[in-house]
C-alpha cells in the first residue's frame, strides 16, 4: 500500500484528431497551452467564462505555412526577456514531398503594437526556414548576450549531432541561426544525437547546463555566462537512449542574499533528474559541488514500461518538492525524498500512482483557470488530461495553516517591567504603536 492518497481530480480530458508526442505540449502565456498532434495540426487549451461558469476550451489555432501533409515534430513558446515584448511559438516539422522528405522550422512572432501577445495575430505573423537536419526536442533558455542583456533564445537538437541556436536580430525583426559556441560553448563535440536538453541559471552569473543522448551518454556543465567559459564538465554512460533530463533544487525554501540581491537554495542545491527508455530512473544530488558522484534510484521507476517524461513541484504544499515520473506504460508515478539519518543521504520513496489509458507523453504544471491554484496537465497519446487539487484537502490545509499563523501571532510574551514603565512614560507613543 501507498503512504498517501493520490491528491488530484480529473476536470476535463480533451481527445486531439490524432496523436501527439513527447515534444508536443508547451506553456504559452501565464495560462494557455499549445499541443501539436503529429498531422499538422496545433490545439490551442484555456479556460473561459461560459454562462457564468469557467470552462475548458480546446480550440485549433491555424498557423500559416504548415502543410496540411506536415508532421509536427516538436513545440515550444516562451516571453521574450524584459523591456522587449511579445509571445514567441516555434514550430517544427516534416514535410512528405513524395520523393524525399524536408524538415522545417517556423517561428511565428508579432510585432504590431497591440498583437504582441495575440495568438490569432501571431499564428499569421511567419518565419519559415529549411533545416538540413531531423528536428528533435525545441528547447529555449534565457541567456546572458554580450553587451546586450539577458535574452531568450531557441535551441533545437537535430540527427545531425548537433544543437542549433537561433536568436532574434532586432534590426531585422526576425530570428535567425548562429553558432551555438558563441552563447554555448558547452554544447560543442556532442557525443551523440541529443534527445533532451535543460539548463537553470545559478547563483554568481553561473548556469548548469544537462542534456542526453541517443547513445546513454549524459553531459552536465558548469558555464561561467559573463564568458561564456565553460568551468567544469562531467559525463556518464548510460545502456539506453535518454528520454528526459531535468535540473531542480529539492527545496522550495529560499533565502536571499543582502549583499548581491541574489537568491540561493536554502537547503540543498541543485540536483538532476535521468530517466531512460529501460533503466530505472536517477537522481545525482548537489551536482554543483559534486558532479555525476552522487547517485540515488528511484526504485521500481522501471516497472511500468519507458519512463518518457518528468517533472518536479511541491504537489502537497510543504516546501520540500516531489518527483512525478510518466510512463509508456500508462502510469503517473510520485517520488518524494525522505531523509535518512545522520551521515546517510536518504531516498527517494514512492508515494502513490495513477493508471491513465494511454502512454503519458508530457506533463506540465500551471494555473490554468487563474485562480491562484495550478493545475496538472497531462498529454497522454489520445488526448489532454486536466488534473486539480482536491479543493477539500487543499481548504483544509489553508485553514489549518492560518489557525497556526493566528496562534503564532497572538502567543506574545510577557512584557517585562521595564517596557510597562516606558509605556506609561509615554502613553501617546504607546497608543500610536499599539494602532500601527
Amino acid at each position: 500500500m501507498l503512504r498517501e492518497s493520490y491528491p488530484f481530480v480529473e476536470d476535463s480530458f480533451s481527445r486531439f484528431p490524432s496523436q501527439s508526442n513527447i515534444y508536443g505540449l508547451c506553456q504559452a502565456g501565464e495560462q494557455e497551452l499549445l499541443a501539436a498532434t503529429l498531422k499538422g495540426k496545433v490545439v490551442c487549451f484555456r479556460y473561459q467564462e461560459l454562462q457564468h461558469k469557467v470552462r475548458p476550451v480546446a480550440k485549433e489555432v491555424q498557423f500559416t505555412y504548415i502543410p496540411v501533409d506536415a508532421e509536427i515534430v516538436s513545440i515550444d513558446a516562451f516571453n521574450k526577456s524584459s523591456p522587449k515584448r511579445g509571445l514567441v511559438v516555434g514550430i517544427t516539422f516534416i514535410k512528405d514531398s513524395g520523393d524525399k522528405a524536408t524538415p522545417f522550422l517556423n517561428i511565428y512572432c508579432d510585432y504590431e503594437p497591440g498583437s504582441e501577445f495575440n495568438l490569432e495575430s501571431i499564428a499569421q505573423s511567419c518565419l519559415n526556414l529549411e533545416l538540413q537536419f531531423t528536428p528533435f526536442q525545441l528547447y529555449h533558455t534565457e541567456v546572458q548576450c554580450p553587451d546586450e542583456g539577458l535574452e531568450t533564445v531557441f535551441l533545437l537538437s537535430g540527427h545531425d549531432q548537433r544543437i542549433h541556436l537561433y536568436k532574434e536580430n532586432a534590426s531585422l525583426h526576425q530570428f535567425e541561426e548562429q553558432p551555438v559556441e558563441k552563447l554555448f560553448p558547452e554544447l560543442q563535440q556532442l557525443p551523440s544525437n541529443v534527445l533532451w536538453l535543460d539548463m537553470a541559471s545559478v547563483a554568481g552569473g553561473k548556469r548548469l547546463s544537462a542534456y542526453g543522448c541517443q547513445n546513454g551518454c549524459i553531459g552536465l556543465a558548469l558555464v561561467n555566462q559573463k564568458g561564456p567559459e565553460v568551468l567544469q564538465k562531467w559525463r556518464v554512460q548510460f545502456d539506453s537512449p535518454i528520454s528526459t533530463v531535468l535540473l531542480f533544487p529539492l527545496s522550495c525554501q529560499t533565502k536571499s542574499s543582502e549583499a548581491s540581491g541574489e537568491r540561493s537554495e536554502e537547503l540543498s542545491g541543485y540536483n538532476l533528474l535521468i530517466t531512460s527508455t529501460i533503466e530505472m530512473a536517477v537522481v545525482y544530488r548537489h551536482v554543483q559541488e559534486c558532479g555525476l558522484s552522487r547517485s540515488t534510484c528511484l526504485s521500481g521507476s522501471d516497472q511500468w514500461d519507458a519512463v518518457l517524461c518528468a517533472l518536479v513541484i511541491d504537489l502537497d504544499f510543504d516546501g520540500q518538492k516531489e518527483v512525478l515520473l510518466g510512463t509508456y506504460g500508462q502510469e503517473l508515478l510520485c517520488y518524494k525524498f525522505r531523509p535518512a539519518g545522520s551521515g546517510q543521504d536518504g531516498e527517494f520513496q514512492l508515494q502513490w500512482r495513477r493508471s491513465f489509458k494511454s502512454p503519458l507523453l508530457s506533463v506540465i504544471y500551471l494555473d490554468l483557470t487563474g485562480d491562484g491554484l495550478r493545475e496538472l496537465a497531462v498529454l497522454t497519446l489520445k488526448g489532454l488530461h486536466i488534473l486539480q487539487h482536491s479543493l477539500t484537502c487543499t481548504a483544509d490545509l489553508v485553514l489549518e495553516r492560518l489557525t497556526q499563523r493566528i496562534s503564532a501571532l497572538t502567543a506574545n510574551p510577557e512584557p517585562d517591567e521595564a517596557t510597562d514603565a516606558e509605556n506609561s512614560s509615554a502613553p501617546a507613543q504607546s497608543q500610536e504603536g499599539e494602532l500601527h
